[in-house]
């Protein structure tokens, strides 16, 4: 069977690594499900999420013409989530420049000419 990669296909998981656990296309065909395309957000342990045996429906990522290896998603079929982060009330957004001056590249254009000076002379000195 030809897969194309952006494709559905279902499979069944065949064996479980730290990694990322490998599935059964059919056809004599085997794909990977690497542990940060299994879930949104961090994944501590794959087995929270997958076992031997379960019957899925993954999306095809990619597909290597060279080895014929076959990388597969369940992340993208998952609705993404927001991330809330929790911070003290009293937390305060940290800019490291200064907001309210609106300089943009004028302080480059500025030094520029004795930028280009200094780099000829010591091109000349060597």
């Amino acid at each position: 069977m030809m897969y194309h990669i952006g494709e559905q296909v279902t499979g069944t998981v065949t064996g479980i690594q730290p990694y990322g656990a490998f599935v059964d296309l059919g056809d004599n065909t085997q794909g990977l499900i690497h542990i940060s395309e299994c879930h949104y957000g961090f994944v501590k342990d794959i087995h929270q999420y997958l076992s031997v045996g379960q019957a899925l429906t993954v999306v095809i990522l990619d597909i290597d013409e060279f080895t014929g290896k076959i990388s597969l998603s369940l992340r993208c079929l998952e609705e993404p989530k927001a991330v809330t982060i929790d911070q003290p009330e009293n937390h305060h957004k940290h800019y490291w420049t200064s907001r309210n001056v609106h300089e943009g590249f004028t302080p480059i254009a500025d030094r520029r000419h004795g930028w280009e000076q200094e780099a000829l002379r010591e091109f000349v000195r060597k």
